[in-house]
Order: C-alpha cells, then sequence, then structure tokens
C-alpha cells in the first residue's frame, strides 16, 4: 500500500537527499583520484576503500547507512555494506568489501546507496566511468548518455505530471516514459533494460511499495499522489535483459557479461509537479 510523506517528513528527506547526493559526488570523485594527472604514482582506489569512504561520510553528516544491515525480502543474510558497489556487468547489489577489487581505467562504475537521517530514508544511483568517458570505447559512452537520458524522462514525466497526466501519473507511464527513452539505443546499439528490476516507493523503509517499472504501458499501475516519495531507477544492459544471481545471495550480473548503468533519484510528487530530492 503506498504511503504518502507528510510536510515534515519531506523536509528531513529533503535534508536526506543533500546528505547522499554530497557522498555520491565524493565518491566519484574519489574514483576518478587514481587517475588524474596529478595523482601520486601507484595510487589506486579499491572497493573497500570506496566503502570505508562510505561510511566515513555518512557518519559525518550524522546520518547512517540504510543498506548495511538490511535484510530485502527472499535474501537469506543483511546485506554487509554501506555501499553498493556495481562494476562492468555487475548490474546490481555488488558488495565492495568482500570480494575486493581495485577500480581499473575505463569501468564502469555504478555507486548506489542509501542514507537514513532522523528515520526517514532515500536512495540514489550514479554510473561513473573511471578515469573519464574517454577512457571507454562508443558503446560505453552511448550506454552512460542512454541511460541518463532514461532518468532524465521518466523526471521529466513526473515534473510535468499535470500537464502530461492530469488524472495522476501512474507506474506504468514512468515504465513507459523509460522504455521510450531508450527505442533510439535498442534500435542503433542492443541496450536493453535489465529483466524483473526496477524503482520503488522508499520514505519510512528502504523498500515500500509501489513497483516502479523501467518498462510498461502506460495508464496501468497505482496511480502517484502528491506525497507519494519513490526512487526512480533505470537499469540499462549494454546488451540482452537477461541477468543471473552470483552465489554470494546478492550479486546480479548480466549473463552474456556485457556491462550495464544504473542511475537513479529519489523524487517526491507534488501537488505542481515533482521535486528530486536526491540532487546537488
Amino acid at each position: 500500500m503506498l504511503q504518502t510523506k507528510s510536510k515534515q517528513d519531506i523536509e528531513i528527506l529533503r535534508q536526506a537527499g543533500k546528505i547522499l547526493a554530497n557522498i555520491l559526488a565524493a565518491l566519484d570523485a574519489e574514483v576518478q583520484s587514481a587517475f588524474s594527472s596529478d595523482a601520486p604514482e601507484g595510487k589506486t582506489v579499491s572497493s573497500l576503500d570506496l566503502e570505508n569512504l562510505a561510511r566515513k561520510l555518512t557518519a559525518e553528516a550524522g546520518a547512517t547507512p540504510a543498506f548495511l544491515g538490511y535484510t530485502p525480502e527472499g535474501a537469506d543474510r543483511p546485506f554487509p555494506a554501506a555501499l553498493v558497489l556495481s562494476i562492468n556487468d555487475v548490474v546490481v547489489h555488488g558488495i565492495p568489501n568482500e570480494k575486493i577489487r581495485v577500480i581499473l581505467p575505463g569501468d564502469l562504475v555504478t555507486l548506489d546507496m542509501g542514507v537514513s537521517y532522523k528515520g526517514r530514508i532515500v536512495d540514489s544511483a550514479i554510473t561513473v566511468c573511471a578515469g573519464g568517458e574517454d577512457k571507454t570505447d562508443e558503446k560505453g559512452r552511448k550506454l552512460l548518455q542512454a541511460g541518463r537520458e532514461c532518468l532524465d524522462a521518466a523526471m521529466e514525466a513526473c515534473k510535468n505530471w499535470r500537464k502530461e497526466y492530469p488524472k495522476g501519473i501512474k507506474t506504468g507511464d514512468i515504465g513507459a516514459e523509460i522504455e521510450k527513452a531508450n527505442e533510439f539505443y535498442k534500435k542503433k546499439y542492443g541496450f536493453h533494460m535489465a529483466e524483473y528490476l526496477g524503482g520503488h516507493g522508499v520514505g519510512f523503509s528502504v523498500h515500500e511499495d509501489p513497483f516502479i517499472p523501467n518498462f510498461g504501458k502506460k495508464g496501468q499501475g497505482p496511480v502517484l499522489v502528491p506525497g507519494s516519495v519513490v526512487a526512480i531507477e533505470p537499469i540499462l544492459n549494454e546488451g540482452k535483459a537477461n541477468i543471473f544471481l552470483d552465489t554470494d545471495g546478492y550479486t546480479i550480473k548480466t549473463k552474456d557479461g556485457k556491462r550495464s548503468v544504473h542511475f537513479e533519484h529519489t523524487i517526491v510528487i507534488t501537488e505542481e509537479g515533482a521535486e528530486i530530492l536526491t540532487e546537488v
């Protein structure tokens, strides 16, 4: 059941969103720090370095990691990290502090994190190219571009729901907008939305109703009313949609071994449109 948030809840979520946006920006900067022209010789950044930094920055901001110790439905153990770190063919839910990996130039690195602040939770993700986008190939650059455009399309539809969906924007409308944004890239490059995965309600807990699909038909699904807080997260594969769960019980990878990107914002639906809570 969709739980709307009060004005007081939304103000706290707004503060939490700024905290999370700043943390993700700092993590991105740390990924790139090993590849800058003035980086010390031999400097590297590992997945564990990023996990440690995520915990440090969260504590300094007076927040707590929302994912650390969280056990989602179907999991047989709590998630062991604050940061979800997914690299290249890892689609979502990569664990940074178990199989520790050094970030290499050209890696497509997804930084996905949730924070809890004063009892309210936000969730956001970005995918970046280690060393800058000139370090990857054309398909990698186009994949990043497509993922950003898919999220932007969903954001714009929500911001303009009064005009475009005057009876209220539904979850299927959002999925259809995301699919439409990927049409060109699907035809030209073969990019597909990762099967099964999508966004969700958030605010009081990490995962709430409703499910926000990354594909769908307009006019279907529950309506997002003013006060609805949701995380919208296009997850786009370089190849086919098919994915599988790795042996650690969390890491999801592409079946064809091709790369995946993930972009996510937490938003609140307002009387006038929508507000993005997790941008700087």
